[in-house]
């Protein structure tokens, strides 16, 4: 069996940042084609989660800390409370308007 080269067995850096980059385009794709609130909420997770493994990525190949890590715990906090509080959000304009298009909801009411 021929040997494989060590940066296919073993994922460096710009792997990590690569697969960031994906998530993080991906969730910016995601906001800006739906119109959809829940799914505009969802790319706002996604670009979380590519910020969750920059961080991660960083701390590991940079200082090899636990820096990162306990950043990253403090975003997926951020991101589990701004879910919860943007679904109530969601679901209050479902029962003024209607609708969850953002688009259609271009006016506020008392």
């Amino acid at each position: 069996m021929p040997p494989m080269n060590d940066w296919l067995t073993q994922p460096g850096l710009t792997h990590f940042l690569v697969v960031s980059g994906i998530l993080f385009s991906l969730g910016v794709f995601a906001i800006i084609t739906r119109r959809n609130a829940v799914m505009v909420l969802m790319g706002i997770e996604l670009i979380l989660n590519a910020a969750n493994i920059n961080f991660v990525a960083f701390s590991r190949f940079t200082t090899g800390t636990f820096d990162g890590q306990v950043i990253a715990v403090f975003v997926i906090i951020l991101a589990a409370a701004e879910a919860a509080i943007a679904l109530a959000i969601v679901l209050n304009i479902y029962q003024m308007f209607n609708t969850v298009n953002v688009d259609e909801i271009n006016q506020l009411r008392d």
